[in-house]
């Protein structure tokens, strides 16, 4: 009787609050400019290594200088919505990501890749902040019962941004650069010259979603949002012990943060390296390479609802099994299978990756009740994995191949494929029933 009624109610409210619905088209606007600028960092790391003349671990700084900053700011971003507000977030993250992204106009000059790296760092420090802050700025904006699916429908535009970054990436960069084998008949200034060229192109996205930053932020600064609920002020120091030492006590949500850690390590090592692997293995151009990786992101987007509906039929641990193993199978394709197979598998991993994320986020948190407000950060938090592993895949290339490398993310997404098998052995509540903290100590 309740479901009804709680159905009956999410009928009859407003998706969105009527006074809300422009702060809520642009929430939207940015949760697909930091999906855009994200996916742009994938493609920054065959250009770099190419620009500067570098290794694949040189290289992949750029994504540990982008999930390290996603990762140190989660914290100070809970602590701004805590103390001034939803809004407050939304506009220091806006802020900051596009004092990064307008911080590659000086790197362009210096040709300093240090700088790239630093230009990096505060633009992901702005988008950490942001989308720590845009969710539950989200989730505010209207009725209770419609949260869930206000939520989804605002989250659904960050893929689109991604493969829009993407594809700018291929568009706008990859043709543009000076190909490698001009490089070795130019002499020393005209090597430089290119260098200054190859870096204008690098720029010119980043300071076009500067720039878009920049509008959203005005545009909320200078307009009135009333919330239907104001969120009440968390006490940091009020049952934090408490609920810490429940939550690692709690070995599914442990096992949990563990697989969450090795998933989105998964996830950046493929895309990281999707085009070095149609370079060196399969010897396409740069700017056929990127194609293969937006086909990687468009099979991600379409596969997110295909999985979204075989949820309904399959036990989410029992699907996410079988997805893991696909997708460590694709890997070992991809190591042994030096053709155009191999780089069809690279591809075909993003769509086991599609359900992984969110899965993994739902099954880590059942159970948990009030602690799934604190627990929900340390899985944010397992994003660190995609700053740390993509830098073993890279040293891995360099000492082996850019095939073999692909046994790195296989192995996190074995990883994955355990923490299924731990929840299939495992009997414990089902969402919806009481909470009792013992349940994620069965065994």
């Amino acid at each position: 009787m309740a479901t009804v009624q709680s159905q009956t109610d999410q009928r009859e409210a407003p998706l969105v609050a009527r006074h809300l619905r422009v702060p809520f088209a642009l929430l939207i606007l940015c949760f697909a400019a930091w999906g855009m600028a994200a996916n742009l960092t994938d493609i920054l790391v065959g250009v770099f290594r190419g620009i500067f003349d570098m290794s694949n671990f040189q290289s992949s700084l750029v994504q540990f200088a982008y999930y390290g900053a996603y990762f140190l700011l989660a914290i100070p971003a809970a602590l701004i919505n805590s103390r001034f507000g939803f809004k407050t977030g939304v506009l220091v993250g806006l802020g900051l990501a596009a004092v990064g992204g307008f911080l590659f106009i000086p790197a362009g000059e210096m040709l300093a890749y240090n700088m790239f790296l630093l230009a990096l760092f505060v633009l992901a420090a702005g988008l950490s902040i942001l989308e720590t802050s845009a969710n539950p700025f989200v989730i505010a904006m209207g009725d209770e019962a419609s949260a869930t699916q206000r939520l989804n429908l605002a989250q659904s535009f960050n893929p689109v941004g991604a493969n829009l970054g993407v594809l700018m990436g291929a568009v706008l960069i990859l043709p543009n650069l000076t190909p490698e084998e001009s490089k070795t008949i130019m002499s020393e200034g005209e090597l430089l010259a290119a260098q200054e060229a190859d870096l204008f192109q690098v720029l010119r996205p980043y300071v076009f979603i500067a720039s878009v930053l920049v509008l959203i932020w005005l545009l909320i600064a200078f307009r009135k949002m009333h919330l239907p609920t104001e969120p009440e002020a968390v006490d940091l120091t009020e049952g934090g012990g408490g609920t810490f030492a429940r939550l690692w006590a709690n070995r599914h949500y442990r096992f949990g943060v563990v697989a969450q850690f090795f998933n989105v390590a998964a996830q950046t090592c493929t895309w990281t390296f999707t085009i070095l692997y149609a370079q060196d293995v399969v010897g396409l151009s740069q700017e056929a390479a990127g194609w293969w990786l937006q086909a990687s992101l468009l099979i991600f987007l379409v596969s997110r609802f295909v999985m979204t509906w075989l949820l309904g039929i399959f036990r989410p641990a029992k699907l996410l099994l079988i997805m893991a193993l696909f997708g460590a199978a694709c890997c070992l394709t991809s190591m042994f299978v030096l053709n155009i197979v191999g780089l069809v598998a690279v591809v075909m991993i993003s769509a086991g990756l599609s359900l992984m994320f969110p899965t993994i986020y739902g099954m880590a948190l059942q159970g948990l009740g009030p602690d799934a407000k604190f627990g929900s950060a340390g899985l944010v938090m397992a994003i660190l994995g995609g700053a740390l592993i993509p830098m073993v895949q890279a040293a891995v290339m360099d000492v082996s191949s850019s095939a073999l490398g692909y046994a790195v993310p296989g192995v996190c997404l074995l990883v994955v494929a355990a923490y299924a098998v731990f929840d299939l052995r495992t009997d414990r509540p089902g969402p919806g029933a009481p909470v009792t903290h013992e349940a994620g100590a069965q065994s």
